[in-house]
Formats: structure tokens, C-alpha cells, sequence
């Protein structure tokens, strides 16, 4: 008994340093995937990344018909119907001989 006990021991030496190497890799590597810096979270950035700037694209593009129509209501380049448009909307004005259709939001067409 005494023998196997110091066999297992020898045995242990040298099988001590390989088994922490190997669970040293194994828990490098799920965290390389699983992580919060892993491979599934890079793509996951990746995916947020380009939809950020899917958004950004569509707000510059608002941003630009906004500045456009701002441009076109200065004095040196004055559009008349989009100055008439705002001032029909901003003070509720119409013509006299004007028709007036209205619809009601939450009624829709039946």
C-alpha cells in the first residue's frame, strides 16, 4: 500500500504542470469566444457598429432636406411657395376661395 501511495505521488509530479497548462487553455479559450472582449462579442459590436451608422446615414440625410429647406427661406435665395406653405401652417391661414379637407388621425379611411 505503502509503494502505491509513493508511485502516485511520483506519478502526480509530472502530471501536475500539463493538467494546469491544459485547463489554463481550455479557460483562455472559452473566454476568447465567450468573453466579454470573446469572438461572439466582437461580432455582436460589429452588428452594432454598422447599424449605428445606418441610423447616422438616415439622420445626416434628414439634416441635409432640413437645411435645405432652411436655405431656400433666406432672403438671397427666398422660395415663395415654401415661405406661403409655412405661413399657412404656422399662423392656420387659407384663402378664401380655398377647400379645406380634413381627416381626423385615429378615424383613417373606411
Amino acid at each position: 500500500m505503502q509503494h502505491v501511495i509513493r508511485e502516485i505521488r511520483k506519478r502526480a509530479r509530472y502530471l501536475i504542470a500539463p493538467l494546469l497548462g491544459s485547463l489554463a487553455l481550455v479557460y483562455l479559450g472559452y473566454y476568447g469566444v465567450q468573453g466579454d472582449r470573446g469572438l461572439l462579442a466582437w461580432m455582436q459590436r460589429g452588428q452594432e457598429v454598422a447599424a449605428a451608422e445606418r441610423n447616422l446615414a438616415a439622420e445626416r440625410q434628414q439634416r441635409d432636406a432640413l437645411a435645405h429647406r432652411v436655405a431656400m427661406l433666406r432672403p438671397e435665395s427666398l422660395d415663395l411657395d415654401l415661405l406661403d406653405e409655412r405661413v399657412r401652417a404656422v399662423l392656420n391661414l387659407v384663402k378664401p376661395n380655398e377647400i379645406i379637407l380634413m381627416e381626423t388621425p385615429s378615424a383613417g379611411w373606411q
